[in-house]
């Protein structure tokens, strides 16, 4: 898989519903309502740790995932794009995230139209 995805810690849709009290069914709508987002992993859905932060999905991680989605973005691309060093923010946009640097990794998400 690729590199930048093995530098983070990955959980599976189970894991995520223990970590934050709620049902599997109940992770798979925030999936759907792009609370978060998962890619397959060896066949198993599943989301890195680091979208989730004080037992509840990251609240930035949604408009940025709205405005990768509106760009064209699948899944698999928005993961990607969230976890690799992007050059014009100087690091991985979901680091810049938890940065609380929310407008400028959206602003890098609209220019990539």
């Amino acid at each position: 898989m690729n590199d930048v995805y093995s530098a983070r810690e990955w959980l599976t849709v189970p894991d995520v519903a223990e970590r934050l009290g709620l049902t599997p069914s109940r992770v798979r709508r925030l999936l759907e309502d792009r609370h978060l987002v998962a890619v397959r992993r060896d066949g198993v859905l599943q989301i890195p740790s680091v979208f989730l932060a004080d037992g509840e999905p990251l609240g930035e991680l949604r408009g940025t995932l709205t405005v990768l989605s509106d760009n064209g973005f699948t899944d698999d691309e928005a993961m990607q794009w969230l976890l690799e060093t992007e050059d014009a923010i100087g690091m991985a946009p979901i680091d810049a995230l938890l940065a609380g640097r929310k407008a400028e990794v959206r602003r890098v998400a609209q220019s990539l139209a």
